[in-house]
């Protein structure tokens, strides 16, 4: 007999191994995004647009499901799958009565039922049965109670207890009212002929039967009973959508298994920079569109993040924080930051802003107005371009892109076919998402350590506790970010030093080519923000600059952050080291004309010929052609060059200290 019953076992594990429950319907189901304080902000539909919302027990009433198994399955914590008692009574009421009178199904065999739906006939009970006694050998009961929360059919699209409580009554069913729980226990048994919101009569009468079952059971007074019953009934509610995009996205990356994600976003600043953000779109076109990136800089906590300007706008569903833009000006502050880190450049290097070619590339200011020489402080709050290209050249472009993206970040060229990174890099002649690029200015915000964002709570807790990567030393991340807050405010904007008990905002602006996209980039009271517009498929837009189009929102964004007010800056002496007064001061004299790889057009050539003036700054210069000098004009004391023939020629300058700067040039005759 032994012998038999471990054979019959043995045949009962191989048939439960080999064919086990279908749980695909509670694989397709969606968890539920919540804010920091455990807002909804968003659910993902499942097949046919139904809302199957996972159960967490944790985040509902408990009052409930006590009253759900005490109405449902009395003895759920002590049955094995199926209640012999109830089946025992069932069989011997439909026995006395010609026909059933009373169910024997327990909540794991209606989860069962649930998971893989057949006809109701005794076959199907019976199959119903074992997949019971299945379940119950493979979950736990609290994992059997969610799953019945999440598959129970509430009329509609609504499946699940939380769409059922967030559709009918307006939020989560972590605190439900008498009514509420008698309604939500009286619905799955009928679900489409007991909706309240069509059958009103219906519904009340269902919830009328499970308070009298609650009262039998003494599991609520009759005076509760009375009042619960006399509750209006609900209409069905629009689902929440906050952070649509970003709640999404955690959704889909969420485990099968997890109910609820805790996401950093911050809901009331959500709903408050979601309209802002769609009426500055409005106002720029109707193919405009805009996003929107608040980061806690202490734990790198995404306290906001608005994807698109609506999505009834062009465009509209593409998360444009994702997406790879230029940045045009914005990652100005890191090449100096570096410089200053280096030990380059100090906030009052002199540079020069003049017309000046980088073998083939020859940049312009926005304004196409050179301001001979400035400071790197005046260069970085004005934007100037050839300076900063000029830092970008000492700094080693491909040293630049190195330590950028060390910190995580991902620098996009437009050809795949460039393995090296240019000095277009200065002026976004590489791509970025908004999401790195706020990551940086984070940083700078950090004193010059990196850290990737943070999009769960679990997250930001581990991102305050980390390293990090370091970017650039705090000196050189403070006095980028001094330099910022002397940059000019956008119109109807007081400065940072006229505004009394305000927060006092470092920021940068950048407009890329074509005006596709314009930027603007801030660091104010413990937050790094990002706001940008455009177009979504990247046209481009006529004349609206980073300082137009996006400025004037990320003022408006910093406003409703409520970043606290922050004390002045000391003020410091405006001088750099001695060493430092100008770009490469001690790296010897520097060639101005012509530049190097410059192609330069004569009207003659040979002796008699007008010739070229040479220029170059530094002290006791001598020029030599091809490793020859060049002796001084002997009236003008200038050197003039007149070649003796068209091609190519090398020049070099050596100043008084025998140090050197060289130029390749080609001469085109006349």
């Amino acid at each position: 007999m032994l012998v038999a019953v471990l054979a019959v076992e043995v045949a009962l594990a191989a048939l439960n191994a080999a064919f086990p429950p279908d749980m695909t319907r509670a694989r397709h189901s969606s968890p539920v995004i919540l804010d920091r304080r455990g807002a909804w902000l968003r659910a993902l539909p499942v097949e046919d647009g139904r809302w199957r919302i996972r159960a967490d027990l944790d985040r509902t009433d408990a009052t409930f499901q006590k009253r759900l198994i005490r109405v449902e399955d009395a003895r759920f914590w002590w049955h094995l799958g199926v209640d012999p008692v109830s089946l025992v009574r069932a069989i011997g009421s439909a026995i006395l009565h010609g026909h059933p009178t009373s169910g024997a199904s327990t909540l794991t065999m209606q989860t069962a039922r649930l998971l893989e739906p057949r006809p109701r006939n005794v076959g199907a009970k019976l199959i119903e049965m074992v997949r019971a006694v299945q379940l119950e050998s493979r979950l736990s009961k609290r994992e059997i109670l969610a799953l019945y929360l999440t598959l129970a059919p509430y009329g509609g699209n609504l499946e699940g207890a939380r769409a059922a409580s967030l559709g009918y009554f307006g939020h989560e069913p972590s605190s439900l009212t008498d009514g509420e729980q008698a309604l939500l226990i009286a619905l799955p048994q009928s679900p489409e002929a007991r909706r309240p919101d069509r059958h009103p009569e219906a519904a009340r009468a269902s919830r009328r039967t499970v308070l009298d079952k609650l009262i039998r059971s003494r599991a609520i007074t009759t005076a509760a009973a009375e009042e619960a019953g006399a509750e209006p009934l609900p209409r069905r509610a629009p689902f929440p959508s906050l952070a649509w995009h970003v709640a999404g996205e955690l959704a889909r990356a969420a485990p099968p298994g997890q109910a609820s994600v805790v996401s950093t976003i911050d809901a009331d600043l959500q709903a408050k920079l979601e309209p802002m953000v769609a009426a500055v779109a409005a106002s720029q076109g109707p193919d405009a569109t805009a996003a929107v990136l608040v980061v806690e800089i202490r734990t790198r906590a995404v306290r906001a993040a608005v994807g698109s300007a609506g999505r009834d706008r062009p465009g509209g569903w593409v998360d444009m924080t994702q997406a790879l833009r230029s940045p045009g000006s914005a990652l100005k502050p890191f090449i100096y930051a570096m410089a200053m880190d280096d030990g380059l450049v100090a906030p009052d290097t002199q540079l020069q802003d003049n017309a000046t070619r980088f073998a083939d590339y020859q940049p312009e200011n926005f304004d196409r107005v050179f301001h001979d020489k400035v400071t790197v402080r005046e260069a970085l709050a004005h934007s100037l371009n050839v300076p900063a290209v000029a830092t970008l050249e000492k700094l080693g472009p491909d040293t630049f892109a190195g330590r950028i993206e060390a910190t995580g970040a991902h620098l996009a060229r437009p050809k795949a076919q460039l393995k090296e990174a240019g000095l277009a890099l200065a002026l976004g002649g590489e791509g970025i998402t908004w999401r790195d690029l706020v990551m940086l200015y984070a940083a700078l915000g950090d004193g010059g350590v990196a850290k990737p964002l943070a999009w769960t709570e679990t997250d930001a807790a581990v991102r305050e506790r980390s390293a990090g990567t370091r970017l650039v030393r705090p000196e050189a991340a403070r006095q980028v970010l001094d330099i910022l807050r002397e940059a000019p405010a956008p119109k109807g904007r007081a400065p940072s030093p006229l505004t009394r008990g305000g927060p006092s905002m470092a920021f940068k602006t950048g407009t890329s080519y074509g005006f596709r996209d314009a930027v603007a980039a801030g660091v104010v009271g413990g937050y790094a923000i990002l706001v940008w517009t455009g177009r979504a498929d990247g046209g481009a837009r006529g004349g609206l600059t980073g300082r137009d189009a996006a400025l004037p929102l990320l003022f408006d964004v910093a406003d409703a952050v409520g970043a606290p007010a922050s004390a002045p800056r000391p003020i410091a002496p405006k001088a750099a080291p001695l060493g430092l007064q100008k770009l490469g001061g001690e790296d010897g004299p520097r060639l101005i004309f012509p530049p190097d790889g410059a192609s330069v057009q004569v009207d003659a050539l040979g002796p008699r010929a007008r010739g070229l003036v040479l220029a170059a700054e530094g002290e006791g210069l001598t020029w030599y052609v091809e490793g020859r000098p060049l002796d001084p004009d002997p009236v003008s004391g200038r050197a003039i060059w007149r070649p003796a023939a068209a091609g190519f020629y090398k020049l070099e300058v050596v100043d008084a200290r025998g140090r050197k700067a060289k130029a390749r040039v080609r001469i085109k005759g006349g």
